[in-house]
């Protein structure tokens, strides 16, 4: 596990058009989820790093594409929450645009890491998020956050759960338990996301 690399990234720069994105080159990885899943926790608990990714108490706060370097040609990317209704439907409809152009096209991008809420897992917007990344044979690690909120029978019983609800989803698509406030489940995804950018 290349931990010293995750904790080494930096902030590199919020994209609110595709026409400013970093060049298409090296790899990267995306982290997905619908607002209030603790996505950004998610990235921060991979870095060591509380302050990298913002953390608002305020779902939808995070509106931009934001690129975290590790060196000069492996990128983490956090995109914007997405299922908050407060957002105005012109700019959800917007960013929903951008997002899917961006993993349609994005020639570097080697997987997402799409973040759940353990208790409320595979929402509609989930596995829409799901299907269109099958489609575009874009590989996809769930992450079911929020682990430590649950009893170990009833962590049992989410996997269980999640098993069976990707039972018609492409080998791609695989998933963990996890929890951003006590780092369980961060071997097994560093070693994804190892993987993923060839370190």
């Amino acid at each position: 596990m290349k931990t010293n690399l995750y904790q080494k990234a930096i902030f590199l720069l919020s994209v609110a058009e595709l026409e400013q994105l970093p060049p298409d080159q090296g790899y990267e990885v995306v982290f997905a989820g619908r607002s209030n899943v603790g996505k950004s926790s998610v990235l921060n608990q991979v870095t060591r790093n509380k302050n990298l990714a913002r953390v608002s108490k305020t779902p939808g706060r995070t509106q931009c594409i934001n690129f975290f370097g590790l060196d000069a040609h492996k990128r983490l990317v956090d995109l914007p929450g997405y299922g908050y209704a407060k957002v105005p439907v012109e700019m959800r409809k917007k960013w929903e645009n951008t997002i899917a152009d961006y993993l349609r096209s994005r020639t570097s991008l080697r997987g997402l890491v799409l973040v759940m809420d353990i208790r409320h897992p595979f929402t509609e917007l989930d596995q829409q998020l799901l299907a269109f990344c099958q489609h575009y044979d874009l590989p996809v690690h769930i992450v079911l956050n929020k682990a430590d909120k649950l009893t170990q029978r009833e962590l049992t019983a989410a996997i269980k759960t999640a098993d069976k609800a990707l039972v018609n989803y492409a080998d791609t698509v695989s998933f963990q338990g996890f929890s951003a406030k006590t780092g369980t489940g961060l071997r097994e995804l560093c070693q994804l996301l190892d993987k993923w950018l060839q370190l």
